[in-house]
C-alpha cells in the first residue's frame, strides 16, 4: 500500500470522528457509550500513530 492510499484511508476514518462524538452526546446511549468511547480512543491512537509515521502528511478531513 502506498503512502497516498494510506493517507486517504486514514483521512476517511478521521472524517467519521465527529459522528462518534455527536453519538456520545446522546443521553439514551446506555451501555453502547462504552463502545463509542473505545472507538474514539482507538481512532485517536490511529491518527496519532499515523502522524508520527508520516509527520509531513495532512490528514485533516476535507
Amino acid at each position: 500500500m502506498n503512502p497516498e492510499t494510506l493517507q486517504d484511508q486514514v483521512r476517511s476514518i478521521a472524517s467519521k470522528r465527529e459522528t462518534l462524538v455527536r453519538l456520545l452526546e446522546q443521553p439514551d446511549l446506555g451501555t453502547l457509550r462504552i463502545d463509542v468511547n473505545q472507538a474514539l480512543e482507538e481512532m485517536d491512537d490511529l491518527i496519532d500513530e499515523f502522524k508520527l509515521t508520516f509527520p509531513e502528511a495532512e490528514i485533516n478531513p476535507s
